[in-house]
């Protein structure tokens, strides 16, 4: 079996990965605050620590993998003080949406998802460890922490002093000894979330809920910590400060690893560029394995571009994949070493799915092992997991409807340049026609897409 390699955020080079207990893997990824559907970015986490988490499995014989809720956080107050709506209802709905966005694109459950309201009593334990420990200290209802009691504040994030100050969008408080110092406990008013504690009724700050929700369910020190690289600072810098600080002798996470961040069009995604999508907005318009396919063709360290264009490439891959698993549905699945070589290669999902085309076309030819292999390789990265006889039914569904994907692309390629030419006559006509087949389409910054009606 080939060592797994992965490039350790913490020392900033690629390390051979051995765990603390090597029949026994530990990981930690940062999961959603829930107060909104799950945006496309959020997505690209999950999927990458999905095939990681497949991946270990594979090599070790036991994997803890934890992904958290934060259902407390002001996002959600302030949700629910512009809508009217009850918190609980706003994190239990948005909870299941992510569920259902999640499961859409392949994802496992991951083994514990803990809540962050169910852990107070942990975070408390590990503040009153703080300040017994010189490392913070309670002022006005608050308790923070003292970021120069720790000298190796900055050393996760590679940032300087005035960076980390810059970076960190500090309030200005009076209560602060220092302006970096961070929130691990605020007060509550009656109308807000509050807990009883020793500094009086409030609530937790963010960091300090992974922090406790880590060391409860895999302990002071454990193998890998996930997440995006928005989340490596301030986010996990202070995870690892606080964490470590109350753990003196323990080292929190070995290894570190940041996916890199979407874009849309080439620019950072944002409700003020127009460019906003919602997983939810592009699976109405693919196939759930066809985000992912997308999702998986960038490799995780890299930032991703998405358009609506990529997307229905990635569509069109994901049918040809599908034609090699159809020409042999009964072939027993087997997974490739040369699969697990380039997953085991920091995550070579690009790597990994040019084996895997290479795999499909060998299977069209009639090849039954390589369809079998495919298969395997498939499940090793979430995709290929439908029944192929079932993913044909629903294209026929579609088919019946008198269009099939094809003629869908190829009226959408016309209309295009119809709309180029300025006949918006032929443009009209078009959109028309696809609607009186059930289709509807949608023009935005990256193009056009379709979804059923």
């Amino acid at each position: 079996m080939p060592e797994l390699v992965l490039h350790n955020t913490l020392t900033r080079r690629r390390e051979t990965f051995v765990p603390q207990d090597p029949s026994h893997v530990r990981m930690y990824v940062c999961g959603p605050t829930v107060y909104d559907l799950a945006h496309l970015g959020n997505a690209r986490p999950v999927v990458v620590f999905d095939v990681l988490a497949r991946l270990l499995r594979r090599l070790f014989p036991r994997l803890t993998y934890v992904r958290n809720i934060t259902d407390v956080d002001d996002k959600i107050n302030a949700r629910a003080a512009e809508s009217g709506e009850a918190i609980g209802d706003i994190t239990r709905r948005t909870t299941a949406d992510f569920h259902a966005d999640m499961a859409a694109i392949g994802a496992l459950p991951p083994d514990i998802e803990p809540r962050a309201t169910a852990h107070v009593g942990e975070m408390i334990a590990l503040i009153e460890r703080l300040i017994a420990g010189g490392h913070a200290y309670a002022a006005e209802g608050h308790v923070l922490f003292a970021v120069a009691s720790f000298a190796q504040y900055g050393r996760l994030s590679g940032r300087s002093p005035d960076e980390l100050l810059a970076g960190a969008r500090v309030e200005v408080a009076p209560y602060k000894r220092d302006p970096g110092d961070f929130v691990l406990w605020k007060p509550s008013t009656e109308e807000l979330p509050g807990w009883d504690s020793p500094w009086g009724r409030g609530r937790p700050g963010w960091h300090i809920e992974c922090s406790a929700m880590s060391w409860r369910y895999l302990g002071e020190t454990f193998d890998i910590h996930g997440g995006g690289s928005d989340l490596l600072f301030p986010h996990h810098e202070n995870e690892a400060a606080q964490s470590l600080c109350a753990f003196p002798d323990s080292r929190f996470a070995l290894t570190w690893l940041h996916n890199g961040m979407l874009l849309v069009n080439g620019e950072k995604m944002s409700k003020s560029l127009g460019n906003f999508v919602t997983l939810r907005d592009v699976l109405a318009a693919g196939e759930g394995e066809a985000v992912r396919l997308l999702l998986l063709k960038t490799h995780y360290r890299s930032p991703l571009d998405f358009s609506w264009a990529a997307l229905s490439e990635a569509q069109r891959e994901l049918d040809r994949l599908y034609r090699g698993v159809e020409a042999a549905p009964d072939a027993e699945a087997e997974t490739p070493d040369e699969m697990v070589e380039a997953l085991c290669d920091d995550l070579n999902t690009p790597r990994a799915l040019a084996y895997l085309y290479a795999l499909a076309a060998g299977a069209r030819a009639g090849n039954h092992r390589t369809a079998g292999r495919l298969r395997g390789a498939g499940a090793l990265l979430g995709l290929l997991q439908a029944d192929p006889a079932r993913r044909l039914q629903e294209i026929e569904q579609l088919n019946a409807r008198g269009v099939t994907r094809a003629d869908i692309e190829a009226l959408i390629e016309q209309r295009t340049s119809a709309r180029l030419t300025r006949d918006f006559a032929r443009a009209d006509a078009i959109r028309a026609e696809l609607a009186g087949h059930g289709i509807v389409l949608e023009d935005g910054s990256g193009g056009t897409t379709w979804r059923r009606g």
